[in-house]
């Protein structure tokens, strides 16, 4: 009996030391944190150190998960359920990085090689915000070890994916259908609203074919047999978004089985791509009469609201076709508690309008006569100041002349350079010629002929006169992490005339604050308030006098969260950053202060608690038609001057041959700019826009990880041209092939459409 108590006790005691010693393991994550952090550092030991320990603890689970897998994870929350297959996959890479950079390249193929064998399945968070494939990238390294270099990928479209166009079987027999004669709308303008439908059949026949409620005449049409005895219809709804087989794409979308709003809306897009563009209309108005409150979500997890992007494209469409002679009246979708990331307290306030015809001459709003409007409200006192006149418009004035900004994000980087490797320098201070002169600024040369050379008849001219010439008046730029050259933009001011728009991080990426980068800044933490604080207020005491200055932004999207706490605390962080406004203009009168926001997202947080911050901006990616709903959002929910601080498309996109590519580049400016412009004071918006801020003037070939390589991979699904964000492919400019970087640039499409729009 003793003896039996006694194992009993001892049993107790093993289990008692096993939680014990389970509770005291370190997690995956933690482990990773401090590999990445000593690599980072250059520090070997330590990077062995941590990732040794990782894969001692956790190989043996990875590969369990790594065998349940039958395919790679597409969500988040499936990508976190393989923590440990992730994070030892990833210690490896680490090592094989380690290795790489003490050029023992037969230990890092063999690290390389052994991730691409057993972890095909793990992911890798990027802190930037994304995932990527840790196998994939392993390849490519093991493919720059054996051939010197990685060649840009050129991707073609497989031959069973025919080049077709929709060829509508059943167009429908109104072209803009009056809803009026087939239902009935009941309380509009409420949360109550419903189109109730009493004709079907007449509604079915006057939408034609996809549109709903015409879910079937589809299946009628002679093209979807056809297709379906080809097998051009194999595969999910999504392998066919930006398919160049339009037939097939817009057969599968009719009939998927998605939520109405999210078929209808990308059952227009095929249209559009197609040229039927009142079909396609008839496709988004759809889903503003049926399914106003619809939604899908962001590659971020954050909401998107189908009805009021379908109203954004209906007004583009009609502003693009002025020929179909309509325009679409007092239509508006709102979302109440629609800026954060809950849908479940959404309330939705539809008003379906109704298209008009209208003449050339109905369609402009009359401009007022500036001298004759009072003023109604004065942001600021001095050289640089912003208006609000009695109509509600508002303008940015220097020196008291409305001053629109045409501005760039201007951080050129030589290739090959990566913040991630520690070898990023400045722009300000590279001078790889030794001339005494900065290079990208002052020595960089058109590359007329793109062949990789400065030719005899390929002057030196520097970015500060070709974004000169190409219209630009503002670049944007942080004070920190690098050191400010002072008198290369006094140089840039007095030559050019390009002002600055000089930001701070305030603990964006964890830069100011003190804090680590997980968890990153906290807007509760008053020993970090103060540090960021001293940051901004030191970056004001030391600009505020220079003439460059235009005004000052604080932050960078930090309502998105990586690295900071903004988007669990966003009441903390807007009334953090209005107290940082308030200490600005008790310092400097001179110039405004605006936000760097994500979209919209806590927009109503902004209105309730930031008063004292002047100017609206945010970092917008919403497609190739402009900013939609943005403006008047903000004008009902702020009434703040807005500038759009970061927009952009990439100038490569799969399936598509560079020279495509530049084109859907520049339309997608052109949009985005004209859009700006329509909304601008006394234009025919909301009359609130004071400029925006291309991203960006070169393309930077450290934002995929190997910083010598030109990579071609979409690094998160968006609204871009193939339908993925190509963010080495940002430049308005590019670099050629890069062996002359940072002095060669090839003007994109992008550059000539500004320089034309901008002038």
């Amino acid at each position: 009996m003793k003896k039996f108590i006694a194992l009993v006790i001892l049993g107790v005691f093993v289990a008692i030391g096993a939680t014990l010693a389970e509770e005291s393991k370190p997690s995956s994550g933690e482990l990773l944190t401090k590999a990445w952090e000593a690599h980072g550092k250059h520090d070997t030991d330590n990077t062995f150190k941590y990732t040794n320990q990782l894969i001692e603890l956790y190989k043996e689970q990875a590969a369990k998960e790594q065998a349940k897998l039958k395919y790679l994870p597409k969500t988040k929350e499936e990508t976190e359920a393989v923590q440990e297959l992730n994070d030892v996959a990833t210690a490896y890479f680490i090592q094989a990085e380690s290795f790489m950079r003490q050029e023992k390249i037969g230990d890092a193929k063999k690290l390389f090689q052994l991730i691409a064998d057993n972890y095909y399945y793990a992911q890798a968070w990027d802190q930037r915000g994304w995932y990527w494939q840790v196998a994939e990238a392993s390849k490519r390294s093991i493919k720059k070890i054996e051939t010197g270099s990685i060649e840009l990928e050129k991707k073609k479209v497989p031959v069973s994916q025919l080049v077709t166009k929709v060829v509508l079987n059943d167009p429908g027999k109104e072209d803009f259908v009056d809803y009026e004669k087939y239902g009935e709308f009941q309380n509009i303008g409420t949360k109550d609203y419903k189109y109730v439908i009493k004709d079907q059949e007449g509604l079915i026949a006057a939408v034609g074919e996809g549109v709903f409620p015409n879910t079937t005449s589809v299946r009628w049409d002679p093209e979807f047999k056809k297709a379906q005895k080809e097998k051009r219809l194999e595969g999910s709804q999504w392998d066919f978004l930006h398919s160049p087989d339009l037939e097939a794409a817009f057969i599968k979308w009719a009939t998927t089985s998605e939520p109405q709003g999210v078929k209808l809306y990308y059952t227009g897009l095929i249209l559009e791509k197609s040229g039927l563009i009142k079909q396609a209309l008839k496709c988004y108005y759809a889903i503003v009469v049926h399914f106003p409150g619809a939604y899908g979500k962001t590659y971020w997890n954050t909401p998107w609201y189908v009805g009021q992007a379908a109203l954004a494209k209906i007004n583009f469409l009609l502003q693009r076709n002025p020929q179909l002679g309509y325009k679409l009246e007092d239509a508006d979708i709102r979302i109440l508690n629609g800026y954060d990331n809950d849908v479940s307290n959404d309330i939705v306030i539809t008003d379906p309008g109704k298209f008009v015809k209208v003449g050339l001459m109905g369609k402009l709003k009359a401009k007022p006569d500036v001298n004759l409007l009072s003023i109604k409200r004065r942001l600021g006192k001095g050289k640089v100041h912003l208006v609000q006149y009695e109509t509600g418009d508002w303008q940015l004035l220097v020196d008291e002349k409305p001053f629109m900004v045409k501005g760039i994000t201007y951080s050129p980087t030589k290739v090959g350079e990566s913040p991630d490797e520690g070898t990023l320098t400045s722009w300000m201070d590279d001078d790889f010629n030794a001339n005494g002169k900065a290079d990208g600024p002052y020595d960089s040369f058109v590359d007329k002929n793109k062949n990789n050379k400065q030719d005899s008849n390929e002057p030196t001219v520097g970015d500060f006169k070709l974004m000169k010439e190409m219209g630009a008046n503002t670049i944007r730029l942080y004070h920190h992490p690098q050191k400010v050259n002072k008198e290369v933009l006094r140089d840039m001011y007095d030559a050019y005339g390009l002002r600055v728009i000089m930001g701070d991080f305030l603990g964006k990426y964890a830069i100011g604050s003190g804090a680590p980068w997980n968890p990153g800044t906290d807007y509760n933490n008053e020993e970090q308030k103060k540090k960021m604080m001293d940051s901004v207020l030191g970056m004001v005491n030391e600009y505020k006098d220079e003439p460059y200055i235009l005004f000052w932004l604080l932050g960078n999207e930090n309502v998105y969260g990586y690295a900071c706490n903004a988007d669990t605390q966003p009441e903390a962080f807007f009334k953090f950053a209005n107290e940082v406004a308030k200490k600005i203009k008790e310092i400097d009168p001179e110039h405004p202060v605006a936000i760097g926001n994500g979209d919209v997202l806590f927009l109503d947080k902004f209105g309730q608690d930031a008063p004292d911050i002047d100017i609206f901006g945010t970092n917008a990616y919403r497609g190739n038609f402009g900013f939609g709903s943005l403006w008047g959002q903000v004008r009902s929910e702020a009434d703040k001057p807005v500038i759009v601080t970061e927009f952009g498309c990439p100038a490569y996109a799969e399936g598509k041959t560079l020279d495509e590519a530049e084109d859907l580049q520049a339309d997608y400016h052109r949009a985005a700019w004209e859009d700006i412009e329509r909304n601008a004071a006394f234009e025919q918006g909301a009359g609130n826009a004071i400029g925006g801020i291309v991203y960006e003037w070169t393309d930077e070939w450290w934002k995929a990880y190997e910083p010598k390589i030109h990579d071609t991979k979409g690094l998160w699904t968006g609204p871009f041209p193939d339908g993925y964000m190509h963010e080495e492919w940002l430049g308005v400019v590019g670099q050629g092939d890069g062996s002359m970087s940072p002095f060669l640039r090839q003007p994109r499409k992008a550059y000539y459409m500004y320089k034309k729009l901008w002038k």
